[in-house]
């Protein structure tokens, strides 16, 4: 009886150490500072290579939306050729999703908002990115940081660039629904993301 006690407050004190299990992206290929997701849009495939070695936080929190299936089904809600397409926070029916918490802003890593980049967006407080984000579409220096904080960048398009330039040119119009411009009339959808295996 004795030695069942021990084992089981040894076992308690283990896991009281040890904690729950990561579950905040940082689980999911932990050794691998570049990794690469493929976007399988109604529009067709293309490869992201994420940066995790100078985005950790913002490809973690990725990461995790991507290992939870959040992003599958989403629309890409704005486009707007030669500037961005911006999605992950729609369903189709413009439901607004949920969200963990907002992130840290590392638009100071270095990396700039340039062509075929992916960023994340946000509102107007610095700090305020959670699941939406970006593909720049020109070399957008406007949303780097400068004197103000900018917006962070953390990975850019490897394969199917050509996808991209195919969905900025869509037509788009105003959504009353979630009261943005730039909402196209036919919805360009997201459909899964898969993590692919490291290089």
């Amino acid at each position: 009886m004795k030695h069942y006690l021990v084992v089981l407050i040894l076992s308690l004190c283990t896991f009281m150490a040890h904690g729950k299990p990561k579950d905040d992206g940082s689980q999911i290929q932990p050794d691998n500072y570049y990794p690469r997701v493929k976007m399988h849009t109604t529009m067709g495939d293309f490869v992201v290579e994420l940066d995790r070695s100078r985005a950790p936080i913002t490809v973690n929190n990725f990461l995790r939306y991507v290992d939870k299936r959040s992003y599958e089904g989403t629309v890409f809600h704005r486009i707007i050729a030669d500037f961005v397409v911006q999605g992950g926070g729609y369903d189709k029916d413009m439901k607004d999703l949920p969200k963990f918490p907002d992130i840290f802003n590392e638009s100071g890593n270095g990396l700039k908002n340039q062509t075929y980049t992916i960023a994340m967006a946000r509102s107007n407080g610095e700090h305020t990115a959670n699941r939406q984000f970006y593909f720049n579409l020109n070399d957008n220096e406007s949303l780097d940081p400068g004197r103000k904080w900018g917006y962070a960048v953390f990975g850019y398009v490897t394969e199917g660039t050509d996808v991209l330039d195919a969905i900025s040119q869509v037509e788009t119009q105003y959504d009353a629904v979630i009261g943005w411009a730039d909402v196209p009339i036919e919805p360009v959808l997201l459909n899964k993301v898969t993590i692919l295996p490291p290089l």
